[in-house]
């Protein structure tokens, strides 16, 4: 605690305002589905959740945009403006029965305001944050997160049958709350020396609006090693979510009834919400602490066995029904999560620029669009494919998220040894 009272002031304010985003959106968003599929049908609530895809990209992308042209502050500013401001309609919506639709558009526009301050909540933390300090920061905000994730879940779960519409009022409340602290205890960390893009020199003074849009996240995109990064996130995460796709199904149709402790008598899909459990509470009472007694092994080291625990872990998640096995695979995957996790964000920081740090940030989180698109995929293949094929290409992505770290992490080897100061 000590330690992150030294923090610089936006860090601190901006990872205590993710608990808050996360917790609102965990509450809402989690159960939406639920709602609309009771009152518009299955089919068009998966049409409709698809649309949160594309309100969410093209935020982002907006936003790493605006963040380079206008500063960090006022784009946090607007994305909570926004965010507080259709929650409130939403809420009104919801409680003058202006029907489902209504309550969905207003929620889908909260997401695009969200995801369009995200690159700017990310340069924010960056700009102040020292290199020696990311790997805590991270871990730290990474806590957070799941600390709220799965407050969030276990309020909403609680609350949604009764309560939905205060759940809503609640968190246009907090989302004013941000909005509030973000006006009065933000302040602005663009560097005063990056220019408004990042364009190429011979460009800058012929391209406007959407042509500078597009030729800032060319730029982007160009950059080879940032790719390699962009990849190894949509592979952890397409693991990540396995657990509540094919995995889920799997557990559902296979497992029988065990007694597991202390939950006593589990089916499949108990046993599904046991292991997510299981992992957020691990995360919570461990991430920190893992993180110090890591903190002298080589970033190298840490990958190199986390993702093979990882990967690993999800593994033996595929093939085994076992209710035992199934938890240790969870434990296994989990401290491959934590040994991962902090060094994957912190080569984020590294190789997203000073100039153009924001449209990075947003080419970077469209990983989490592409790990949906490559999950449902892999929902479509785990009807055709055997268990243990499954488990192979669990292992296959982890070989391929290993080949990625060794190509980055010798190029900032090789970086590190150019710049070094010779010796007479």
């Amino acid at each position: 605690m000590r330690k992150f009272m030294t923090l610089h002031r936006n860090v601190r304010v901006r990872i205590g305002l993710a608990f808050v985003h996360k917790l609102i959106d965990a509450m809402i968003l989690t159960f939406i589905a639920i709602y609309l599929a009771a009152r518009v049908g299955i089919a068009t609530t998966g049409a409709l959740i698809l649309l949160f895809a594309v309100f969410a990209v093209f935020g982002m992308l907006l936003g790493g945009h605006l963040s380079e042209m206008w500063g960090r502050r006022p784009v946090l500013i607007v994305g909570d403006l926004i965010g507080t401001a259709f929650l409130v309609l939403m809420a009104a919506a919801f409680f003058a029965d202006w029907g489902p639709l209504a309550v969905y558009f207003s929620y889908a526009i909260v997401k695009f305001g969200t995801n369009l301050a995200l690159p700017a909540n990310d340069s924010t933390i960056i700009d102040v944050t020292p290199p020696e300090d990311r790997k805590y920061i991270y871990t730290v905000n990474y806590w957070v997160i799941n600390l709220a994730l799965g407050g969030g879940a276990l309020l909403g779960g609680f609350l949604y049958n009764s309560h939905f519409g205060a759940v809503i009022l609640g968190g246009a409340v907090g989302m004013g709350f941000t909005l509030l602290v973000t006006v009065l205890l933000v302040t602005e960390t663009k560097p005063a020396s990056s220019p408004a893009s990042t364009i190429p020199a011979s460009a800058p003074g012929k391209l406007r609006g959407w042509a500078q849009f597009a030729e800032g996240y060319k730029v982007v995109l160009a950059d080879s090693i940032f790719r390699r990064l962009i990849i190894i996130a949509t592979l952890i995460l397409t693991l990540e979510g396995q657990l509540s796709t094919a995995i889920g199904i799997r557990l559902s149709n296979d497992f029988g009834v065990q007694y597991v402790f202390p939950f006593g008598d589990v089916h499949g899909v108990q046993m599904l919400g046991v292991l997510k459990a299981v992992n957020t509470i691990l995360v919570v009472l461990l991430a920190l602490k893992v993180n110090s007694l890591l903190r002298q092994l080589s970033d190298r080291t840490r990958v190199y066995v986390g993702v093979a625990l990882y990967a690993g872990g999800f593994a033996v998640l595929a093939v085994t029904n076992t209710a035992w096995l199934l938890l240790l695979a969870v434990v296994v995957l989990t401290m491959g999560e934590l040994m991962n996790t902090p060094v994957q964000q912190g080569l984020l920081a590294e190789l997203a620029p000073d100039d153009g740090r924001p449209r990075y940030m947003a080419a970077y989180y469209l990983h989490i669009r592409f790990g949906q698109v490559v999950n449902s995929l892999l929902i479509s293949l785990s009807a055709f494919l055997s268990t243990l094929g499954m488990a192979g290409i669990y292992l296959l992505f982890g070989v391929v998220i290993l080949m990625q770290y060794r190509v980055i992490l010798d190029r900032r080897q090789a970086r590190a040894a150019a710049q070094a100061p010779l010796t007479v």
